[in-house]
């Protein structure tokens, strides 16, 4: 009983685990062109056995894509094909989840995503609650998965997001818009081969560029900032002015790219986002707009917060020729409008490390209305 005691001592956080958080990161990663070749040679010695499988998530746009057959499937893998159209869902993740019980005996030896941050954050999510029970709904939040995931590895083949290196897993609940934020949801691996951002179509690499970009502007003026997220961070936004302001190859802008979206999630490790993405949440919530969109609808009209942020935007939006949709707010209805700034408000922590602890006193209902009636 002592023995019992003693361990139960030991697991009581104290004040200093609580201050200094022991954040997980990626532990294996492969880079370069054509290392999506290697996944055969790197998933074989964590396969359990033949009964066991490994299981690919993929971006439907691949489908009769070559990128399939290079897919090292055997034994009893499986290949599901899963539409980005719509962000991803907490019911979509449940489903999977009862869809893999239901048809293996044996709990996978892995899951692996391989897409944009839909594809990624499915995958971290379905590799949680595989060992996790209940909905997926019921983990929204911070820290509260117990469990150890399943083996699950992230192929990124758009950047951006940095789902691919973040401890979070951002899906649309019954109630909310909002990550499983916890230790167990980092990959255990991933590959980052350019070649696989060939193709993307130029709106959506643009916004989903921007979301690294936005993500560097709110940990950099962010109050959590501290020296871990800050060189992270200003290394990310030096790529992305290369990446989205200078005249580069385009070979040079998908590698970059790439790095800027994983020093880009490796920023917020330590600190947060903020307005931007905190109100990006109310309209995926509410209209079903895709993040990277969502976030350069409402850093447009951020300028009170990062004022030099949304001229270096305006820049990188006039020299793609990009032009943001408007209109997209206008036919709320009361009780949406009221539920979109409920969603962003939700999010607290985006919210103190924008503005401080004393946020609630400098964002109203008003405020965010006016911003949301703009977009």
């Amino acid at each position: 009983m002592e023995v019992k005691k003693e361990i139960a001592l030991k697991n009581i956080p104290t004040k200093a685990s609580q201050e200094y958080r022991n954040f997980p990161m990626v532990p294996r990663v492969v880079y370069g062109k054509g290392s999506f070749n290697t996944l055969g040679d790197i998933l074989m010695p964590k396969r359990k056995h033949s009964e066991a499988p490994m299981i690919y998530l993929v971006d439907d746009v691949f489908e009769g894509n070559e990128l399939i057959n290079r897919i090292p499937s055997i034994f009893c893998d499986q290949i599901i094909l899963i539409s980005a159209e719509e962000e991803p869902k907490t019911n979509q993740v449940d489903a999977l989840v009862s869809m893999i019980r239901e048809k293996f005996t044996e709990l996978p030896s892995g899951i692996i995503g391989i897409g944009g941050g839909t594809l990624l954050d499915l995958s971290k999510a379905v590799a949680i609650m595989l060992t996790n029970k209940g909905s997926a709904s019921e983990y929204q939040g911070w820290d509260l998965v117990h469990k150890q995931s399943i083996y699950h590895v992230g192929i990124p083949t758009i950047s951006g997001t940095g789902a691919e290196v973040s401890r979070t897993t951002v899906l649309l609940g019954p109630e909310k818009k909002l990550g499983i934020n916890s230790d167990f949801t980092t990959f255990d691996q991933v590959v980052l081969d350019p070649e696989l951002t060939k193709g993307v179509p130029k709106e959506q690499w643009f916004y989903t560029g921007m979301d690294c970009f936005i993500h560097c502007i709110e940990s950099l003026n962010g109050t959590f900032l501290n020296a871990f997220s800050k060189s992270y961070g200003e290394k990310s936004l030096e790529l992305c002015k290369e990446v989205f302001l200078e005249d580069i190859s385009e070979s040079d802008s998908r590698e970059k790219l790439m790095m800027a979206s994983w020093h880009g999630g490796m920023s917020i490790a330590y600190s947060q986002v903020g307005v931007a993405h905190a109100m990006s949440y109310g309209l995926g919530y509410v209209l079903g707009i895709k993040h990277g969109l969502g976030n350069c609808l409402v850093f447009q009209y951020l300028e009170e917060f990062y004022p030099q942020g949304v001229v270096l935007f305006n820049k990188m939006l006039s020299k793609h020729q990009i032009v943001l949709p408007t209109g997209v707010c206008t036919k709320l209805s009361e009780s949406e409008m009221d539920t979109m700034i409920s969603v962003a408000m939700g999010m607290e922590p985006l919210w103190e490390n924008a503005l401080g602890k004393n946020w609630k006193s400098l964002v109203t209902v008003k405020k965010l209305k006016a911003i949301y009636q703009k977009i």
